[in-house]
């Protein structure tokens, strides 16, 4: 009796842990934490759901930095070509980074690729320390032009969106109608900055894979390529993800003329991020061509 328990307790104990589903937390649920589909040319809110619950935005957290590069370009104190440098403080950054070594650089046009398609967190920081000075003070001109563009429940505390681990320094935080209202600025003011958005593969001429070819980089935004969910009318913009805040992604793409822009953000995983925002972008394309 006593041999054959012992045997069944050994039984149950190899047996896998049964699948619980994705983790649910307020900033990461299924099938999102907030949504909003937008009509760019009008502003016009198609829809919406719970557009503005607090969200932790990962790398759509780029997407303020492309921006307030872009405003550096225009202005005429940056140029497409001038070098970005690998600081002590970029190579610290985690992946996903392009794996410079201190003094490496690369244009600033490879940058703006590498942020929007790689998602390279060490080349935001060094558009960051190139555009401001050093992190902290780009860290201060991302909030500032948040409080323009009245992104009023959003807070940044890093160029690139990641987490914070060990340090206390908290999460970059926004909503879904916070990026929202960025996306929208970046599309109406800066339209170049699709010229990035919508690269499927990305070659750097200074980053090579160990056999010295150029190394390709896939764009993360599933709907350019994949062909589950390509949508020939998306070009932009950006996606995010990590443990706590979930799969997030800022959309957009235009039909006959017409733009919209759609948000999805804290999904617990990207196949419902990528499945609600697919069907919000495929209404939103229908409801303006209508």
């Amino acid at each position: 009796m006593h041999s054959l328990l012992f045997s069944l307790i050994l039984l149950f104990a190899a047996l896998p842990a049964q699948n619980k589903g994705p983790v649910q937390t307020a900033h990461r649920r299924s099938p999102y934490v907030g949504a909003i589909a937008i009509d760019v040319q009008s502003g016009r809110v198609l829809r919406e759901d719970n557009s503005n619950k607090e969200c932790y935005p990962a790398s759509c957290t780029k997407l303020m930095t492309l921006r307030l590069t872009l405003k550096a370009i225009k202005e005429g104190k940056l140029d497409l070509e001038d070098r970005v440098y690998a600081s002590r403080v970029a190579i610290q950054e985690k992946p996903s980074s392009l794996g410079l070594k201190e003094g490496e650089s690369i244009s600033v046009k490879s940058a703006l690729g590498a942020i929007m398609v790689k998602s390279a967190n060490d080349a935001a920081v060094m558009l960051a320390e190139k555009v401001a000075g050093s992190k902290a003070a780009f860290i201060e001109m991302m909030n500032e032009e948040a409080r323009a563009l009245g992104m009023t429940s959003t807070k940044y505390v890093t160029p690139n969106g990641y987490p914070p681990g060990a340090s206390k320094r908290g999460y970059d935080v926004s909503t879904a109608a916070d990026l929202a209202k960025l996306g929208l600025a970046i599309l109406k003011e800066q339209p170049e900055a699709l010229e990035y958005t919508s690269i499927i593969t990305l070659n750097i001429p200074e980053i090579k894979a160990r056999d010295g070819r150029l190394l390709d980089m896939q764009n993360h935004n599933n709907f350019l390529w994949k062909k589950q969910w390509r949508m020939k009318e998306v070009d932009g913009l950006k996606t995010g993800y990590h443990d706590a805040g979930g799969s997030s992604i800022v959309l957009t793409g235009s039909r006959q003329g017409k733009r919209a822009l759609v948000v999805v953000v804290g999904s617990a995983s990207a196949v419902e991020r990528d499945t609600a925002a697919g069907r919000l972008m495929s209404d939103a394309l229908g409801a303006l061509v209508w």
